[in-house]
């Protein structure tokens, strides 16, 4: 595996507000150093959908050492708007790359969530309801290449017209996307849980199968009793305000910060002898599900239900760990670091 990488939120835009607040350039330009000098990732792979943020933090990665996967994350845009946005972003990108830096660009990430037009429904939440209806899926599955394709085929020419580096797109495995314009395969749907466990070595397999380098975009599970068996779902243990924000756990859930260290380190080895070309952990932070540390607070510790592999910290508290910051590292950052410190790199497919 060539690429050991983590993702970085820079802020997924809903419901006016954004899941990154604030976003302050000094702490990312430390939490860049961080991934690059602790975990010692080779890359990272860089969300959002605030066109400066995502090039902020984008040129914080690159003066860090960090490969850079430039990673347009977008909500409620039509698909004209979407375009756009991956065009001037495709721009900023090869300033970054023109600059010295090492740049993959995606063509943005699971669309046919979170861009009008390809699942029924007008929100996100509607259509992510529809893939939990197998009758609607089956309704709606037919079309759905045919409309990402041609969404994707014009994102590709306007982002080859501005950028000159590695394309890709951060794909769902159902969408049926047609690699063959692209310069790498890569699926957001790298998660084992207890629904799919016995599939992941068939969808490395098929990842693979393209004969282009392949990347798993997305990994990772919450520190909660089970979250392993959740996967990517962890967050779904919280029920959500009308402003994105998290107001309560839809059922208990037990702090183990052993069980993610453990999940997220048993499928890097995996990965590693998949014949994969880059893996990215979800997530370095979730800054919208904070964690609260007071014995009577435990219903208000929404980091339990973070993918991220620090906990954030409220009310303006900062760290001991790196002080300044404001997050503790979990038990799945010291795995990292530790796999990142024993690591040898291989080229299992030329960038």
């Amino acid at each position: 595996m060539r690429v050991f990488g983590i993702n970085f939120d820079t802020g997924f835009t809903s419901a006016g507000t954004t899941t990154r607040e604030p976003f302050d350039p000094s702490t990312v330009r430390r939490e860049m150093e961080i991934i690059h000098d602790e975990l010692r990732c080779d890359a990272v792979r860089v969300t959002g959908g605030d066109r400066d943020r995502l090039e902020t933090a984008a040129r914080l990665a690159a003066e860090a050492g960090l490969e850079v996967w430039y990673c347009p994350f977008t909500n409620g845009l039509t698909q004209d708007e979407l375009i756009d946005f991956l065009t001037d972003s495709a721009g900023r990108a090869e300033k970054l790359r023109r600059g010295g830096a090492e740049v993959v660009f995606l063509t943005g990430s699971e669309i046919s969530l979170f861009i009008d037009g390809f699942l029924p429904g007008d929100t996100m939440a509607e259509r992510a309801a529809v893939l939990s209806d197998p009758q609607r899926m089956r309704v709606a599955l037919p079309a759905l290449p045919a409309l990402i394709n041609a969404l994707l085929g014009r994102a590709i020419a306007a982002v080859r017209a501005e950028f000159g580096g590695r394309i890709g797109y951060a794909s769902l495995p159902f969408e049926g996307v047609d690699w063959t314009p692209f310069d790498l395969v890569a699926t957001d749907a790298g998660y084992r849980d207890a629904q799919n466990a016995d599939q992941l070595t068939d969808g490395l397999r098929a990842l693979t199968a393209h004969g282009k380098p392949a990347a798993v975009t997305e990994f990772g599970c919450a520190p909660y009793l089970g979250g392993a068996d959740a996967g990517g779902r962890g967050d779904t243990v919280i029920e959500w305000d009308d402003r994105a924000r998290p107001a309560r756990f839809t059922r208990p859930v037990d702090r183990d910060e052993q069980e993610q260290a453990a999940y997220v380190r048993e499928l890097l080895g995996i990965f590693e002898d998949s014949g994969i070309d880059a893996a990215f952990v979800y997530t370095f932070a979730r800054y919208d599900l904070p964690h609260a540390d007071a014995d009577d607070a435990d219903d208000r510790d929404f980091d339990k239900a973070s993918l991220g592999v620090v906990k954030v910290l409220t009310d303006g508290r900062t760290g001991t760990a790196y002080p300044g910051l404001p997050w503790e590292p979990k038990a799945a950052f010291h795995a990292l670091a530790e796999y990142g410190r024993g690591r040898k790199p291989t080229a299992c497919q030329p960038p």
